[in-house]
C-alpha cells in the first residue's frame, strides 16, 4: 500500500491502518453518531404515532432495547469477524460479494451521501440560526455554510486519525451537556410537583394502535448509529473487550438520555405545545431559561458536526475494506504513508456529496432508499445466525443468546414490509434503484474481460503506477489543504 507522499518506503515497513480508538474514543463515536438533531429538534413522531404521553416513552425505551440487541448482534459479529467495514464486511462473510455488493452499491450512489448532505444541512441552518434570529436564514448561506462544515469534517478525517478521535469525544462531551441542561432544569420541575401533563398519560382511548408500529420506525430510526463502531473494527484497541463494553455502555447512556429529555420536555409542555413545535428544545428553553434559548442552534449544529465527524469516519473504512476485497478501485485501499489514514477512501464521498448538495432532491433519494439500510442490516444479522450453523468452529470471544438476533432480524424485515405497505411507490423505486447493483456487478466485478481503460481505473494495472509519484495527487492535497487553512488558519500544526 502506497501513500501520498515523495517519500519511499522501505521494504520491511508496513504502512496500515493503526488501533487508536480506545473505550473512550469508542463510546464517543457511538454516542456522537446516535444523537443528532432530531432529539432536540423534533422529537414528535413517536408521540404523534403512539397517541399519548406514556405510551410515547413506552416506545423510546422498547426501541431502545430492541436496538440493544442489535448493537448486541453486531458486537459478536464485530468480535468473531475482526475486519472493518462492518454490514458490508459481515454480509460479505456469510453470503458472498454478490450480496455484499448491493449493498455496498446502495451505500455509494445514494445512502450515504443523501445521508451526509441532510446532516450537513441541519449543521448549517443552525450555525447561522444565532445570527440571523429573528429573520430566517437564506438558503443560499445555508448551503455555503453546509460545504464549509463538509470540508472541514473531510479534511480532519484526511489529516489525523488522533484528532478526529480527540474531537469526537469533545463533541459528544457537548452533546451530553446540551441534554444535560434540559433534563436537569425539568426534572427539577418534575421534583416541585409539575405533573399535570402525566396525568392520564396512559389514556386508553388516546393511543392509535394503528399507529404504534410507525412510532416504532420513528424511534428505530432515532437509535440508528450503534453500528458504526463496528466500521472501524481493525483500528479497535483489543476489541475483544473494547467493542462489546463500548456498545453496551453507549447504547444505555443513550436509553437514559433520550428517555429523561422527553420526560422533561413533558413536564414543561403539554403534548398539544410539543407537537405545534418547530424545535422542541427552543420552546423548552424560552419557557425556563428566557435569553438562554439563543445557545441552543449551537449545541443543535455541533451535535450535527460530531454526527457528521463520526459519519465519515466508519464509513471510510467500508469503502477501504470494499476496496481492498477488489469491489472498489484500488487507489480506494491506500494509506497515508505518514498520518495512517486512508486519505482516498475519506474523499471519495466529497464531490458526490456536493452534487447531491447542489443539485439533487435529497429528501427524496433518502425517501426512496432508507429502507434499504434495515433490510442490509437485518440480513447482516441473518448471517450471525447462519453463521453459527455453518461455521460453528469460528472463534466467539463474546457470543450473545440466539433469541436475541433472531429478534432483532424480524424487527428490520418487519420494518421493510412496513415500508412497503405504508408508501409502496416510494418503496418500489427504491427497490428498483438498489437492482441496478446487479448488472453493475456482472459488469464492473464479474466479467474477466474489461476495457483496458477500466483495468487501470480498477486497480488491475495500477501495481505499476504507485500515487506517491503522481503529480495530480501532490496538486489535489495540497490545494486541499490551502482551502482548509484558509478557512481554519489556528489549524494545529500536528495535522
Amino acid at each position: 500500500v502506497s501513500g501520498l507522499t515523495g517519500m519511499a518506503l522501505a521494504p520491511e515497513e508496513k504502512v496500515e491502518l493503526r488501533k487508536k480508538v480506545t473505550l473512550l474514543r469508542g463510546i464517543s463515536i457511538i454516542i456522537g453518531t446516535i444523537i443528532g438533531a432530531g432529539i432536540f429538534i423534533s422529537p414528535k413522531g413517536i408521540l404523534k404515532n403512539s397517541g399519548s404521553v406514556g405510551m410515547s416513552l413506552v416506545v423510546w425505551i422498547a426501541c431502545g432495547i430492541l436496538s440493544l440487541f442489535g448493537a448486541l448482534s453486531y458486537a459478536e459479529l464485530g468480535t468473531c469477524i475482526k475486519k472493518s467495514g462492518g454490514h458490508y464486511t459481515y454480509i460479505l462473510e456469510a453470503f458472498g460479494p454478490q450480496v455484499a455488493f448491493m449493498r455496498l452499491w446502495v451505500d455509494m450512489i445514494a445512502i450515504r451521501p443523501a445521508g451526509l448532505a441532510v446532516i450537513a444541512l441541519a449543521f448549517g441552518r443552525y450555525i447561522l440560526e444565532p445570527i440571523f434570529m429573528p429573520c430566517g436564514v437564506p438558503e443560499i448561506a445555508i448551503k455555503l455554510a453546509t460545504t464549509i462544515g463538509i470540508t472541514m469534517v473531510m479534511y480532519l478525517n484526511s489529516m489525523s486519525v488522533s484528532w478526529t478521535a480527540r474531537i469526537q469525544i469533545f463533541l459528544t462531551f457537548s452533546k451530553l451537556l446540551a441534554i444535560a441542561i434540559i433534563i436537569v432544569p425539568g426534572l427539577y420541575q418534575l421534583f416541585k410537583g409539575e405533573t399535570k401533563n402525566f396525568e392520564n398519560a396512559f389514556e386508553v382511548n388516546t393511543v392509535d394502535l394503528t399507529g404504534l408500529p410507525l412510532a416504532f420506525y420513528s424511534g428505530m430510526y432515532a437509535y440508528a448509529g450503534w453500528f458504526y463502531l463496528n466500521f472501524v473494527t481493525e483500528e479497535v484497541e483489543n476489541p475483544e473487550r473494547t467493542m462489546p463494553l463500548a456498545i453496551c455502555i453507549s447504547m444505555v447512556i443513550v436509553m437514559i438520555c433520550y428517555t429523561m429529555t422527553n420526560v422533561a420536555y413533558y413536564t414543561v409542555m403539554s403534548a398539544e405545545e410539543l407537537l405545534a413545535s418547530d424545535a422542541v428544545a427552543v420552546t423548552f428553553a424560552e419557557k425556563l431559561m428566557g435569553n438562554f434559548s439563543v445557545a441552543v442552534p449551537v449545541f443543535v449544529a455541533l451535535s450535527c458536526f460530531g454526527s457528521m465527524n463520526g459519519c465519515l469516519f466508519a464509513i471510510s473504512r467500508m469503502f477501504y475494506v470494499a476496496s481492498r476485497e477488489g469491489q472498489l478501485p484500488e487507489v480506494l485501499s491506500m494509506i497515508h504513508i505518514r498520518r495512517h489514514t486512508p486519505l482516498p477512501a475519506v474523499i471519495v464521498l466529497y464531490p458526490i456529496t456536493l452534487l447531491i448538495l447542489f443539485l439533487g432532491d435529497i429528501y427524496s433519494l433518502l425517501n426512496f432508499m432508507s429502507f434499504l439500510r434495515w433490510f442490509f442490516i437485518g440480513v447482516a444479522v441473518v448471517g450471525l445466525i447462519y453463521l453459527r450453523y455453518t461455521r460453528p468452529d469460528m472463534p466467539r470471544p463474546f457470543k450473545v443468546p440466539i433469541f436475541i438476533p433472531a429478534v432483532f432480524s424480524f424487527t428490520c424485515f418487519f420494518m421493510v414490509f412496513l415500508s412497503l405497505y405504508s408508501d409502496p411507490i416510494n418503496t418500489g423505486i427504491g427497490f428498483a434503484i438498489s437492482l441496478t447493483g446487479i448488472p453493475a456487478y456482472f459488469i464492473f466485478i464479474h466479467f474477466e474481460r474489461k476495457p483496458k481503460w477500466f483495468q487501470k481505473l480498477s486497480g488491475q494495472r495500477l501495481h505499476k503506477c504507485k500515487w506517491e509519484s503522481s503529480e495530480y495527487a501532490q496538486k489535489f492535497l495540497s490545494s486541499y489543504t490551502l482551502i482548509i487553512h484558509i478557512m481554519m488558519p489556528d489549524m494545529p500544526s500536528s495535522f
